[in-house]
């Protein structure tokens, strides 16, 4: 049997939230699922899922977003693992991060949680923070904003415009890391651009 990873969007249910900074890994799960014509359907752990495979005879890919309010995403995401068989190694977390600008993508697996709750929650919820993290850069708040705020504001206008390139850089590092591994993610992401 091949393989399963679990792939879990964070972000906030309702369409209020869809296109706000914090649901960003939300979106890039809704493009992975969309290449390969996948549609979310509900799930028993308070989650919408497709299951697919990241290639035909490749690994089983998870895809999910939890129905919950990223503060209490780790319920979900833990039921989900547990559901599939899923080792805490083998769950991408795809994330918006404060401290990378927007247009970048970052992957690392374990560490801290940067004061991301969402996160704080998946790693207490797993009982580990050793899982890999594909990190979607949102940037800090312009002069005063709250940074809670900031990540609840849509993009804006000159970002949407650049928004179908980052999701489909993190859909991409998804797939890599899955594929050849976090180093060779890390290799091409975090590479400078030419």
């Amino acid at each position: 049997m091949a393989e399963t990873w679990l792939a879990v969007g964070l972000g906030n249910p309702g369409p209020h939230y869809e296109l706000t900074r914090h649901n960003v890994g939300q979106l890039v799960l809704d493009e992975l699922a969309e290449r390969r014509g996948e549609r979310f359907a509900s799930h028993k752990a308070n989650a919408r899922v497709a299951e697919t495979w990241l290639r035909p005879g490749g690994p089983k890919l998870v895809l999910a977003k939890p129905n919950s309010f990223m503060n209490v995403s780790g319920g979900p995401v833990s039921g989900l693992a547990r559901y599939y068989g899923v080792d805490p190694s083998r769950v991408v977390v795809v994330h918006d991060e404060l401290d990378i600008p927007f247009d970048t993508v970052r992957l690392k697996s374990g560490g801290g949680h940067g004061g991301h709750n969402g996160v704080r929650d998946v790693a207490k919820a797993l009982g580990t923070p050793d899982f890999p993290r594909v990190r979607v850069g949102v940037g800090r708040p312009p002069g005063r904003q709250d940074a809670a705020d900031w990540v609840l504001d849509p993009f804006g206008a000159a970002e949407r415009a650049r928004l179908p390139l980052v999701l489909a850089d993190a859909a991409d590092a998804v797939e890599l890391l899955v594929a050849d591994g976090l180093l060779a993610a890390q290799q091409k992401h975090h590479a400078p651009r030419a």
